[in-house]
């Protein structure tokens, strides 16, 4: 399928170093961005399907980075089907596994936290829930695992290993866990913070810096921030990801912010949801993170955006994240929220509005053009005003 979206307002690139596109109009074809800025008329004539923006911002699909799938689109924490789903009508078109610690019953022995995650990986590796695109199974760390053990896990497709849910007695023994599975190419997390489950442990900074994680999850607490000092040790004494969760503390959150952005840290500067979990299920949580951070700190909207999309391509390797050819066509339309005081998606972020969504396209395929059953109405209107395609684009069938 070829698809163009024309009338933008606004192009965010997904690269906080150079956070805009010039021009109005994007193209895809197949799963790939084509064309991103201007494109010949041709281009535009020769689409399958056009849809008019109505002058609203383009952004990449935001990718939340820590999200507690299990198996199928459903959470046993919350006891809620469909989730997933709902979270693409908040312009989440990635999920990132957490670690599938929820599962009832999980194992913790070095077979089956193995197979856990290898199931997990397989169950999610083509199927897209309401169109997203999980990357599930992350292989929670428990003593017994050898070096062998990631090998395998990595030869057969999964790519993440989790620190500080397993059997250990203490978080640093965990350290030659995490050193043999980044030696066997996997990226490594570790939860920092306080005890967030039973079978959990605080986490601080001394540990991160003796394990040295690839990613340090739910930096500003999850939901139990670590102490204040250690944020800027992490920061100055590592390249350890730092990424901050709607579901832990507001005011670590903007503390790691604004150390990032001084110490120039801000590519490791990650958002993220973590959930559900006990703070419950959010589809909008990366909106609201994004919009706590632009319109609380000294740092523009697109920055922010950023974080949520390029930053976690980035940091974990993906071809979405990035609106630019040869990227994966994940495309979020927002705008200012209908009734709001501010004339643009971007002002009514920085203004602390969580934007309104009026279109997502996740594979090069638009899941819904209109409007969000979850965020409020857009003040424009996002249409499809062409289509050979036998296809309802309006999303109310899902």
């Amino acid at each position: 399928m070829k698809v163009a979206i024309v009338n933008l307002g606004q192009i965010v690139s997904g690269d906080w170093r150079a956070p805009f596109v010039a021009g109005d109009t994007i193209i895809s074809d197949g799963e790939r961005i084509a064309q991103v800025g201007t494109a010949p008329a041709g281009a535009v004539e020769s689409a399958d399907v056009v849809i008019d923006a109505g002058g609203m911002t383009a952004i990449p699909g935001l990718i939340d980075s820590h999200v507690h799938v299990t198996f199928g689109d459903y959470t046993p924490r919350q006891r809620t089907v469909g989730y997933l789903e709902s979270y693409l009508h908040g312009g989440t078109t990635t999920a990132i596994s957490a670690s599938e610690v929820h599962v009832p019953g999980r194992p913790s022995d070095r077979e089956g936290v193995k197979a856990l995650a290898l199931a997990a990986q397989r169950c999610f590796a083509t199927w897209r829930p309401g169109g997203m695109r999980v990357l599930a199974g992350s292989v929670i760390l428990e003593p017994g695992l050898k070096a062998a053990d990631f090998i395998e896990l990595a030869v057969n497709g999964v790519r993440l290993a989790k620190a500080g849910f397993g059997a250990v007695k203490t978080p640093y023994d965990y350290v030659p866990l995490v050193r043999d599975a980044n030696a066997a190419g996997l990226i490594t997390t570790c939860h920092t913070g306080g005890a967030s489950i039973p079978g959990s442990a605080a986490i601080t900074g001394d540990h991160l810096l003796a394990m040295r994680p690839h990613v340090s999850f739910h930096i500003n607490g999850g939901p139990t921030a670590m102490p204040d000092g250690d944020f800027e040790r992490v920061i100055k004494e590592s390249e350890i990801a730092l990424q901050v969760c709607t579901a832990g503390n507001l005011r670590t959150t903007l503390l790691c912010a604004r150390l990032a952005e001084q110490h120039g840290a801000f590519d490791r500067f990650l958002i993220a949801t973590d959930t559900p979990t006990g703070s419950g299920v959010m589809p909008l949580g990366m909106l609201y993170t994004i919009a706590h951070c632009a319109s609380l700190t000294d740092m523009p909207a697109e920055k922010f955006v950023c974080a949520a999309t390029g930053n976690n391509a980035r940091v974990y390797d993906l071809d979405a994240g990035l609106l630019a050819a040869g990227r994966a066509a994940d495309i979020v339309l927002i705008d200012a929220p209908d009734g709001g005081t501010q004339d643009s998606a971007l002002a009514a972020i920085k203004h602390g509005d969580i934007a309104a969504i009026g279109g997502v396209v996740t594979a090069g395929v638009p899941r819904f053009v209109g409007r969000s059953r979850n965020t409020p109405p857009t003040t424009r209107k996002a249409r499809v005003v062409r289509s050979s395609v036998m296809q309802d684009f309006s999303g109310t069938a899902q």
